[in-house]
C-alpha cells in the first residue's frame, strides 16, 4: 500500500497533487490529477486544462489514499518512472 514512506517506489499517475512551489510563478498553486509522467515532467489534468510541470524546480503536495498528504521535492522524481521505482526497490534490499 502506498504511504509517505514508500511513495517514491509507487506509480504517481492517478493521484491528486498541488504544486506548492515552482520556479515558474504561474504554476504555483496549480492542482489536479496526475495523468502522465515522463523523466522530467508531471502532466496534470486541471480544471483549466492539461498542464505540464517540470519536476526539477518544483515541490509537489501529493494526496495519498486515506487522505495522507506528502510533500515531495521534484528533484528526487527526475528519472523515468519505471527506473525510479526499480532504483528505490533495489536500494532497500540488503
Amino acid at each position: 500500500m502506498i504511504s509517505s514512506r514508500n511513495v517514491l517506489r509507487h506509480e504517481l499517475i492517478g493521484l491528486d497533487v498541488l504544486v506548492s512551489g515552482a520556479s515558474n510563478p504561474e504554476q504555483r498553486g496549480l492542482s489536479g490529477r496526475i495523468i502522465d509522467e515522463t523523466r522530467n515532467l508531471l502532466v496534470l489534468e486541471t480544471p483549466t486544462g492539461i498542464k505540464r510541470i517540470q519536476k526539477m524546480h518544483s515541490i509537489f503536495r501529493v494526496s495519498l489514499p486515506g487522505r495522507e498528504l506528502v510533500e515531495i521535492d521534484g528533484s528526487v522524481l527526475v528519472l523515468a518512472p519505471e527506473k525510479r521505482i526499480n532504483l528505490h526497490e533495489k536500494k532497500r534490499i540488503p
